[in-house]
């Protein structure tokens, strides 16, 4: 596609004004697309000082721009010093590779494998299923927002291998720093099998609020934030004095809030706020609650 001449002067003063540029879908507190969530991992905890940054969902002209700036179709897409690193694939394996600290003259990544646990059940369930896939290796990511995935594959060479008995199981390096401490086991359940993880390392889960115990803590004066899920019709039609909407004005202060901040959600039945709590749970808030029963519990 052409580009004119103003959309290729915006871009090239982003590139060439900042050091670190990365175009993605979102924000790096709130990644929009999985490829732009992987590449913001790796980031983060090279540059814990931040980087710039654009989101191109924002803008049509920058986000078909950038595809023409540097001829390369996808999203994400980083910039250093100026000169096109690429997407998301090239920088996850820079990473890997201790490349990427090169880039950032920083030193060569610790690639001690982290100590993972699997149970003989997990274990066992495991090697049934790879006896299907020969030649082939176990795979194992948790992203960074601590969702953790199991893909079966070859090996690429960059990769850290950490061995749990007779099992060897490979992690991109971002992963294996999460891993530590982690424990597979294999479970059943009213819900059928599968495998259950434990990760040390994760956000604490989001934990239920009753009724009054939220009452006591606002009685209390605690430093807490009331998020009320509920669309506007709802909330008109039974309003919660003590709780803000979760509008476009609270996400934006949200995104950069304090992650120590205590966040409680809120909605009429206590289920579609829980998957809101998750959300931020995810985003590394610490204390976030649900509140159980939603708002039909805290007016019956």
């Amino acid at each position: 596609m052409s580009l004119d001449s103003a959309t290729r002067d915006r871009i090239h003063d982003m590139v060439t004004g900042n050091k670190v540029m990365l175009f993605m879908k979102g924000t790096p507190k709130m990644p929009q697309c999985g490829f732009s969530a992987r590449t913001v991992g790796a980031l983060d905890s090279l540059l814990p000082d931040g980087y710039a940054s654009f989101n191109v969902l924002e803008d049509p002209e920058i986000r078909e721009g950038i595809k023409a700036f540097g001829n390369w179709p996808t999203i994400p897409q980083l910039y250093v010093d100026g000169e096109l690193v690429g997407g998301c694939d090239i920088v996850m394996e820079m990473f890997n590779a201790g490349e990427l600290h090169d880039l950032f003259g920083l030193e060569a990544p610790d690639r001690t494998p982290p100590e993972i646990e699997i149970t003989p059940e997990a274990a066992a369930k495991i090697g049934e299923f790879l006896a299907g896939y020969p030649g082939q290796f176990l795979h194992f990511s948790i992203g960074a927002d601590w969702d953790a995935q199991f893909n079966v594959g070859p090996k690429s060479g960059t990769e850290i291998e950490a061995t749990a008995g007779e099992l060897t199981v490979l992690m991109d390096l971002a992963s294996a720093q999460r891993a530590k401490g982690a424990k597979i086991d294999w479970v059943s359940s009213v819900h059928g099998e599968g495998l259950k993880l434990d990760l040390p390392g994760a956000p604490p889960p989001v934990r239920e609020l009753s009724p009054d115990e939220l009452q006591q803590k606002i009685n209390g004066g605690e430093r807490i934030v009331c998020v009320d899920v509920r669309g506007e019709a709802d909330r008109d039609r039974t309003p919660l004095d003590f709780a803000r909407p979760l509008d476009a004005s609270l996400m934006a202060e949200l995104k950069d809030a304090d992650r120590t901040t205590p966040l409680v959600f809120i909605c009429n039945l206590g289920q579609s706020s829980m998957d809101v709590a998750e959300h931020y749970r995810k985003q590394g808030f610490e204390q976030v609650y649900n509140l159980t029963g939603g708002v039909n519990a805290l007016m019956g």
